[in-house]
């Protein structure tokens, strides 16, 4: 929190439970004039037919050099965070669940469903609160009473959220396979170190240099992944040269409409467990939304570069799965420990393709980790433009190289504490699924939310941005984030335990005890320490000499 001294305040105080005030300031003393800003926290939005739809970038005052993003870089943006390594190992396990090829397809087309419901959500809110910060803004403007509260709470949730750990070490596994260096505890951590290391240098020192490298891998993966398709399907249709080799077993899925469906009614918590891995597979559809202040016509840019990057990650999982299926025989699959990837490249072009697989999988997910902590940096930088946050200042500059090198080292430091501090086994995994099921709590909080804003209780607040999710599709969004808050709690079947020693539930109660963390910094700071010194905040809005501006609190004697 930044505390300085008193100065002259032009507008009237409001408080906060008789302990914060907030107020506004047209020419801020020693920072220079900022316009009156439109913040998430006073109830400010755009309006659909209003002035500010055209573009919406004077919702955010930000400087104009600072939006580099356009539509190619927000597509890449959606893309890159929602295709990790999960498609080349998840169809495996999703055959297992289904039982069949079909029910497979069909599971995935589930997937796609609300992950397109997740998206008009997130658009819907992008378009109305076009600001960085995704969440933090929209559970600002929802949940205003307590005052700061939401903010308080999210604070804890982002930096749990935003671990780029499990994934830094994945493209450290499979970059060693790839080299032909066999992995150990020590070279894959230190390979994932320096991974870590790399991304946050050059999106906090680099900033262009840092987008065209994850739109180039963005673009790149997609490249390649269509070509899989394509061979797969060339396979499927039986042309020359796309065969399956002779040594291995040849795929039946699509002989005949009883291969097709043969295995179906594996019961329902199979059906329950695939379920859960196909959604979590489309999640990353909001990450643009964390990045809105740095995107050009945030507004129309949203609207279009969110159903495209949907449209693409579904067209090219739908087709990955086909090829997979025409090129690797069901059996094959069930029966292999390896991932279908990997099948499907030994069985088309040979064994010796494999340490190929393992390079394409490794640049699949430095792309995914680039694009994700990207946008971390950018929400943490809106929490210390918030002022909220311990030494804000810091956490929302821009210096020195005109990026939030802030926000970013912050989450690195956590990545690495994960990575570096945590033993593997039950410690390490708590601590993975604790960072996925805080995300779910957050989106089923958000969904919820907007579905409030629609009743007549909220009707005063005038919710009408420039897009509308059907409500169907927001009710039905919410009830898959029910969905997945409430499946954790479900005893696993014999035999799948996920911790050893830890209980099943861990993860659950831990993501519901991590707001309590929030809460308590919220008391101490909004209202015990105010009333035992006796002060009242003032909250202002100022402009740093960067060109970002700010909120800051100032302390104002009772006395």
């Amino acid at each position: 929190m930044d505390v300085e001294e008193t100065t002259r305040v032009e507008e009237s105080q409001h408080l906060l439970e008789g302990q914060v005030a907030s107020s506004s300031t047209s020419e801020p003393a020693n920072y220079g004039s900022v316009e009156q800003h439109k913040s998430a926290l006073d109830g400010a939005a755009l309006r659909k037919g209003g002035d500010s739809q055209r573009d919406g970038e004077e919702y955010d005052n930000v400087p104009a050099v600072k939006r580099q993003l356009g539509l190619f870089s927000a597509i890449f943006l959606i893309f890159n965070r929602i295709i990790g390594t999960g498609i080349y190992a998840t169809p495996s396990s999703i055959l297992r669940s289904s039982g069949s090829i079909g029910v497979s397809l069909i599971m995935w087309l589930v997937g796609a469903a609300i992950a397109s419901c997740g998206t008009a959500v997130y658009v819907e809110l992008g378009t109305g609160l076009p600001r960085s910060g995704g969440e933090k803004n929209y559970l600002e403007y929802i949940y205003r009473s307590p005052r700061f509260l939401a903010t308080c709470s999210f604070m804890i949730y982002t930096l749990i959220m935003g671990t780029a750990t499990a994934n830094s070490v994945v493209f450290s596994e499979y970059l060693l396979h790839a080299l032909s260096i066999n992995p150990s505890r020590f070279n894959t951590r230190l390979t994932a170190l320096l991974c870590l290391t790399f991304i946050c240098g050059i999106h906090g020192t680099k900033l262009k240099w840092g987008l065209r490298l994850q739109n180039t891998l963005g673009l790149f993966k997609l490249v390649v992944m269509s070509s899989i398709a394509f061979c797969g399907i060339l396979s499927l249709v039986g042309v020359p040269g796309f065969q399956v080799h002779g040594e291995y077993d040849k795929p039946h899925n699509f002989d005949s409409w009883n291969h097709f469906w043969e295995g179906s009614g594996t019961g329902s918590n199979a059906f329950v467990s695939g379920l859960y891995n196909v959604i979590w597979s489309f999640i990353g559809y909001s990450n643009a939304n964390y990045a809105l202040s740095e995107i050009r016509n945030p507004v129309g840019t949203i609207k279009r570069a969110a159903p495209l990057a949907m449209l693409s990650v579904t067209t090219v999982y739908l087709l990955i799965n086909i090829a997979y299926f025409a090129v690797v025989s069901k059996s094959d699959i069930l029966g292999s420990d390896r991932i279908i990837a990997a099948l499907f490249f030994r069985n088309l072009f040979g064994a010796t393709t494999e340490k190929a697989l393992s390079a394409f999988i490794a640049f699949s997910t430095l792309g995914n980790v680039l694009a994700g902590q990207f946008s971390q940096g950018r929400v943490i930088q809106e929490l210390g433009r918030e002022g909220i946050l311990p030494y804000a200042s810091f956490f929302a500059s821009n210096k020195p190289f005109n990026a939030p090198l802030s926000g970013l080292f912050t989450q690195y430091l956590v990545s690495c504490t994960f990575l570096l501090a945590v033993p593997a086994g039950d410690a390490y995994l708590f601590l993975i699924s604790l960072s996925s099921y805080c995300l779910s709590l957050i989106n089923a909080l958000v969904s919820l939310g907007l579905l409030l804003l629609y009743t007549s209780a909220y009707r005063t607040w005038g919710w009408n941005p420039p897009f509308r999710a059907p409500k169907i599709i927001v009710v039905l969004f919410f009830l898959s984030n029910v969905f997945l808050v409430l499946v954790p709690f479900i005893p696993p079947v014999p035999g799948s335990k996920i911790y050893q020693k830890l209980p099943y539930w861990s993860h659950p109660v831990g993501g519901f005890s991590v707001s309590l963390f929030g809460v308590a910094y919220w008391y101490y700071w909004s209202i015990w320490r105010p009333r035992k010194f006796r002060y009242t905040l003032q909250r202002e809005w100022v402009l740093q000499d960067d060109g970002v501006s700010r909120y800051v609190f100032r302390q104002i004697s009772e006395s």
